[in-house]
């Protein structure tokens, strides 16, 4: 089994829009795919990071759900080197729903994110 989670604005699963930036995401899809790519379960969790009053770091709370991918259009480098240092793959989004990158993903589409925004704390 593999497990993407995916940053978004709301908590509609696949049909959800991703959000712009990694830790400042409302919300976080949990896709689990089987063996053959099949979508096994979809969840949508609550971005509980200390961006929205909760505690810790957003990098550290999803590393908790143990990904073996996060999929997003950009985020810190300090959360990149988090999942970087738990050899997490990062990789860029491509499209705008978390059904489209889904789709990417299993047909192996998306490049690897390698460097964090700068810009990112200041937002």
């Amino acid at each position: 089994m593999e497990r993407i989670v995916i940053p978004a604005e709301d908590g509609s699963g696949l049909n959800a829009m991703l959000s712009e930036h990694f830790g400042r995401a409302p919300y976080f899809i949990v896709v689990d795919l089987d063996e053959n790519d099949n979508i096994l379960n979809v969840q949508a969790v609550p971005n509980t990071g200390e961006h929205f009053g909760g505690m810790g770091r957003p990098a550290d709370n999803i590393l908790r759900l143990r990904p073996n991918a996060v999929i997003t259009y950009g985020m810190g480098p300090r959360a990149l080197s988090i999942f970087q240092n738990a050899r997490v793959a990062v990789l860029r989004a491509n499209a705008n729903t978390v059904r489209d990158v889904v789709e990417a993903y299993k047909r192996d589409a998306l490049e690897e994110l390698t460097e964090g925004c700068h810009h990112a704390r200041h937002r």
